[in-house]
């Protein structure tokens, strides 16, 4: 599939991290009926599923195979996204310290990259695609409909991923969460490989200040206004 198919209804959601793409992705997706692609888990998915299928982490090629050829799914439901691989639920078992790692080693590896370019394009299906990442509006799906670059200050996100962590019982340092943030912006947006920047015809949100469902029901009405499928 080139860039161009099957993006009237493309929605992408690019944006650094705490910005809330991957909340209010997967509430679009639950309201729209689209499908939903989590860019971010992709490379993790690739070397779990490498792993599953004992493919070495040195073999480009194989691994460039199970790339393209991922059987991946996110349900969305009562707003929260699953990761599915081959119909199992492995939503927490990618998110291991481990799976980070082996991770960064397939995403090193050109072969990989160029498979998973295809893998996400087609994710773009009827009756439409709400797609998260970083690059999705720039290099995934240049032709979307509708591009949305969300951000928020550096300390905003910060406090959000506190008080994830607290909730979840894990005990955090909000000055380092914060630079941590601001390494991985600069990493991100300076990168010489697809940086993390709005795409030239995306609509920037600043999120700092406003609720998830303020968020929602503003990308819910431009999309009404470019004649989407809203299926409020």
């Amino acid at each position: 599939m080139n860039a161009s198919v099957l993006t009237d209804n493309v929605l992408t959601i690019d944006g650094p991290g705490g910005a809330g793409k991957g909340t209010i992705s997967g509430l679009l997706a639950e309201r729209l009926g689209w499908h939903l692609l989590d860019s971010g888990a992709l490379y993790r998915l690739t070397a779990y599923a490498a792993g599953k299928h004992s493919i070495a982490f040195d073999d480009e090629a194989g691994l460039a195979q199970v790339a393209e050829n991922l059987d991946v799914a996110f349900p969305v439901a009562d707003g929260a996204v699953q990761t599915l691989l081959e119909g199992e639920d492995v939503s927490r078992a990618i998110r291991t310290e481990q799976a980070g790692e082996r991770a960064s080693k397939v995403a090193a590896l050109p072969a990989v990259r160029t498979a998973l370019l295809k893998r996400q394009r087609d994710f773009s299906q009827p009756p439409g695609l709400v797609a998260d990442g970083r690059d999705m509006g720039t290099v995934v799906f240049p032709g979307a409909a509708l591009k949305i670059f969300l951000t928020a200050s550096a300390d905003e996100r910060a406090r959000r991923r506190y008080e994830q962590l607290q909730q979840a019982g894990v005990d955090a340092s909000l000055s380092s969460l914060l630079q941590e943030i601001q390494a991985r912006d600069a990493r991100d947006t300076q990168r010489s490989v697809a940086p993390l920047k709005p795409a030239d015809d995306a609509i920037t949100l600043d999120t700092t200040r406003l609720s998830i469902p303020e968020v929602v029901e503003q990308l819910t009405e431009w999309l009404a206004l470019r004649g989407m499928t809203s299926g409020a």
